[in-house]
């Protein structure tokens, strides 16, 4: 049955009238039923999730309690992530330590759930937390770093300090996007005072957080991170650009919904070497916007002018 913190958040999300929150908790109890092997109560309390309010997918709303937070109900699968073997094993890893973290917990162990993902613009890392959180059946809590991060002295860590309050009670996936705002090295020369004490802080935090939640902070360029980040998160996965077995399955998963017939050329998969994930899939809605609106098909040379499209717009950017 649910457990006792289940039933106290259902009472007080029905008595602040927050049905995504309710809708949120119903599914968390139908994940815990369904680890429990109670497969048909679990799939009846998804049904009755689905009732709960009529808006679904991807709406963003600001939490009620902490409006630095961003949630979200992602529905992305792990078959949608285009990332290399290595890091596909290390993500369902990490998937099934968690859904058996209580039996970990019998050997006095932990499943990994504080991650740092690093890698260039692009490359998968804000859809690796948004995968995480659907295959898991938890919400998706977005920390807006332009609301944690202030001038005032002192005021961030008391923000942060709340970020990691709402970690510890409402259980979820907490991704920090641009994460050198906060994990700076401490040895840089222009690292101010504050600058420290905040990192200080966050290190404080997400060494004491013993919650159920996972944390996922992403980075561009893991060397601007201090090395007191490294040892306090439980793995730490590096992204690149896409290869080019990757480029095939991008593509291919992209248009096939379009074009079954479709098959792209290794002409083509060579000259989008060197795009990111996202750029590549740019590339794969443009291509299918035109089809669309020209009543035109999908070739080679559709994708191959979308793609120079997309490397023209950095040609003229000045490093």
């Amino acid at each position: 049955m649910a457990t006792a913190e289940h039933l106290k958040s259902l009472i007080k999300a029905h008595i602040e009238h927050d049905d995504e929150r309710f809708k949120t908790v119903v599914l968390q109890i139908a994940a815990y039923e369904a680890k429990l092997g109670h497969e048909t109560l679990a799939r009846e309390l998804k049904q009755y999730a689905g009732k709960v309010c009529t808006s679904k997918g991807n709406i963003f709303r600001f939490n009620q309690q902490n409006s630095m937070l961003l949630m979200t109900l992602p529905s992305d699968r792990l078959a949608d992530l285009v990332v290399s073997k290595e890091l596909l094993e290390r993500i369902e890893r990490i998937l099934d330590e968690y859904r058996n973290r209580y039996r970990l917990e019998k050997y006095g162990l932990s499943n990994r759930r504080k991650i740092l993902i690093e890698g260039k613009p692009g490359t998968g890392k804000t859809f690796t937390a948004s995968v995480i959180a659907s295959e898991l059946n938890l919400p998706l809590y977005t920390v807006q770093m332009d609301k944690v991060v202030t001038k005032f002295m002192g005021e961030t860590s008391t923000k942060l300090r709340q970020v990691f309050d709402s970690v510890a009670t409402s259980t979820g996936v907490y991704f920090f996007d641009e994460f050198d705002a906060i994990g700076a090295d401490r040895n840089l020369d222009n690292e101010v005072g504050e600058a420290r004490r905040i990192l200080n802080s966050f290190l404080q935090f997400i060494e004491q957080d013993i919650s159920e939640s996972i944390i996922i902070a992403a980075t561009n360029n893991s060397k601007l991170l201090d090395q007191a980040l490294f040892r306090r998160f439980d793995d730490v996965l590096h992204y690149s650009i896409p290869s080019e077995d990757e480029i095939c399955r991008l593509f291919d998963l992209k248009l096939k919904s379009f074009n079954t017939n479709y098959c792209i050329s290794h002409v083509l998969v060579e000259h989008a070497i060197g795009l990111s994930h996202a750029e590549i899939i740019h590339v794969c809605d443009d291509a299918i916007k035109d089809a669309i609106l020209r009543n035109g098909v999908i070739n080679d040379r559709l994708l191959a002018k979308f793609i120079d499209d997309r490397r023209s717009a950095y040609s003229t950017k000045d490093a």
